[in-house]
């Protein structure tokens, strides 16, 4: 197992790495809209903390060499199903491949987040 840890997306904010690469296989852990040029979460609408997740999710594909077109599958957690249009209209912009897919609400998340993101991807 290799950990993967890039400076682009945010630290942990606890005992569990960024993400794993095993054999040829990434999994990443859920990723909020936490800035990582500032350490917080800095967008207020769900449109804006679904877009920051994509782009937390990128760097750390990227940092293991991977990219959303290897993505196989993705979950999803949600504030507020309310969100759920939205949310989607900036998911379809990163995952284009349209990988398999779970999309759960939950009663609260992380930081105070609106929407996180995890996903599996294979080389």
């Amino acid at each position: 197992m290799q950990v993967i840890h890039t400076e682009q997306a945010p630290a942990a904010l606890g005992p569990y790495s960024q993400a794993i690469v095993a054999g040829d296989t990434l999994y990443t852990s859920g990723q909020i809209a936490i800035d990582p040029t500032v350490g917080k979460i800095t967008a207020t609408t769900i449109e804006g903390q679904a877009e920051q997740c994509c782009k937390n999710l990128q760097a750390v594909l990227q940092a293991a060499g991977y990219d959303f077109s290897q993505v196989v599958k993705t979950t999803c957690f949600l504030a507020d199903m309310g969100d759920f249009q939205a949310f989607n209209a900036v998911y379809a912009k990163y995952f284009v491949s349209k990988p398999a897919r779970s999309c759960v609400a939950v009663k609260t998340l992380p930081a105070g987040a609106l929407c996180e993101v995890e996903l599996v991807a294979v080389k």
